[in-house]
């Protein structure tokens, strides 16, 4: 093991360790294949004395790791040295306070924050994991990367590996994934192959093909790229004059955010950075809501790490039975057997956290409102204010609390969805467009 960092299986009946240079393709224990994190020994790591001190490197917008909104936090995630580090200026996001859409969602004004992941160079929350995951690789000197995808990994994977040097093959299935996505995979030079199946197919056959090849594997398997997307907590308390939100609101698809948002809020706590942990509201979209029927009809728990595996196991073997398989608009987030789920249960200990489903309709008017007043997203992203409206509905967050949800792409990534909402009034926000005659005076007539 290196003097700061090494790899812990999750298992607490294992607990195998290893060091971070070491590698297996689909980053599971050898041991017992359970999930693996990264630890630190945080005592010999120079970890500031309070988060503000952070703020100094703003200073510094000439070195490329300051600029970072990933490496700007670089003691917080301290796996490898300076010189393996990948930069191509991620994190550079916004936390945006809306009123518009804290009236939609009855939050006092002045109490809803939207953080748009939007604004990261592939457009989406992906590339702060990437920017950690592919530092990784190039420490144990891997030379070629693979990848399942339902579009924002795809995009971002290409994007970071020809960066840096990487060979690159994202698997996506078959009609399942936005045109907006594929067509950055392509763009950035990724060979792509389009599996006959959905996403869980997929992640199936990269890990299978990882092994056999020898590739690295960039899905949220992989500890090293939650490391990078723990940043996304520390720029919203950055944003908040470094103070906590009382929630967090985030999409649940892979659920590798969510897991990696738990940890984040985990260790700032055990290191005296924070005072409080905020809670989580972890959204699935209604059709593909594996998350939140585990949890909330089957009971699943966290368990100090003692999950239930004979639930997991039983619910798979009977979306095998009934040959299920997801269908939501949100794409990014339509995943049934999500490979994070033990993660996410931790993360919802640890920040007392609640699942919710929504349905495409919700989801849809939502993005219509947060588009309408000021950020457009993608599908998944729009969960996050869809699953607040119905949380807030139950009482179970109060109109004054403050809430920060995750946006966690832009809205080209799937602008057929939205063309399509509004020309199809699929919605009751659509805003049509009209159609006019080349006539100045029909023309002056149309406009309101």
């Amino acid at each position: 093991m290196t003097d700061t960092a090494y790899q812990k299986c999750i298992n607490p009946d294992c607990g195998a360790e290893f060091e971070c240079r070491a590698v297996t393709a689909s980053f599971k224990c050898p041991k017992c294949s359970e999930l693996l994190d990264v630890r630190y020994n945080w005592d010999r790591i120079g970890v500031p004395d309070k988060l503000s001190d952070f703020s100094r490197r703003w200073a510094c917008r000439d070195n490329p790791l300051d600029f970072s909104g990933v490496w700007r936090f670089r003691e917080l995630l301290d796996f490898c040295e300076d010189k393996y580090k990948v930069t191509i200026g991620e994190g550079q996001t916004i936390l945006q306070q809306n009123d518009a859409v804290a009236k939609y969602v009855d939050m006092q004004p002045g109490r809803l924050f939207l953080q748009y992941e939007g604004l990261n160079p592939s457009g989406s929350f992906k590339d702060n994991g990437m920017a950690a995951a592919f530092s990784h690789a190039k420490m144990v000197g891997a030379n070629s990367s693979a990848c399942a995808s339902t579009g924002n990994t795809s995009a971002s994977v290409a994007l970071y590996a020809h960066s840096c040097g990487l060979k690159c093959t994202v698997f996506i299935g078959s009609g399942r994934i936005a045109f907006g996505k594929l067509s950055q995979a392509m763009d950035y030079g990724a060979q792509t192959i389009q599996i006959q199946g959905d996403f869980d197919d997929c992640m199936r056959q990269v890990q299978d093909v990882c092994i056999r090849l020898g590739l690295y594997l960039l899905n949220s398997l992989n500890p090293f790229r939650l490391e990078g997307q723990k940043t996304i907590m520390y720029r919203i308390i950055e944003q908040m004059g470094w103070d906590v939100p009382d929630w967090i609101i985030v999409p649940g698809g892979n659920l590798g955010n969510s897991s990696a948002f738990g940890k984040a809020f985990y260790e700032l706590r055990q290191l005296g950075l924070i005072e409080r942990i905020p809670r989580m509201a972890i959204i699935n979209a209604t059709g593909a809501d594996t998350l939140n029927d585990l949890v909330n009809n089957k009971k699943l728990i966290w368990n100090d790490g003692r999950v239930d595996r004979a639930i997991i196991d039983d619910y798979y073997a009977d979306l095998t039975a009934r040959g299920f398989s997801p269908h939501t608009c949100a794409s990014a987030i339509e995943i049934s057997r999500p490979v994070n789920l033990k993660k996410c249960l931790r993360a919802i200990d640890v920040c007392n956290g609640v699942v919710r489903a929504v349905t495409d309709e919700k989801i849809c008017d939502a993005k219509a409102i947060i588009g309408k007043h000021g950020l457009g997203c993608e599908p998944a992203s729009a969960a996050t204010i869809a699953g607040l409206r119905r949380l807030r509905s139950e009482g179970l967050i109060d109109a004054d609390e403050r809430v920060a949800c995750v946006l966690t792409g832009h809205p080209l990534k799937d602008p057929n969805l939205t063309i399509n909402y509004h020309k199809e009034r699929q919605g009751q926000f659509s805003n049509l467009p009209i159609e006019a005659p080349n006539d100045l005076e029909e023309i002056i007539r149309l406009i309101k």
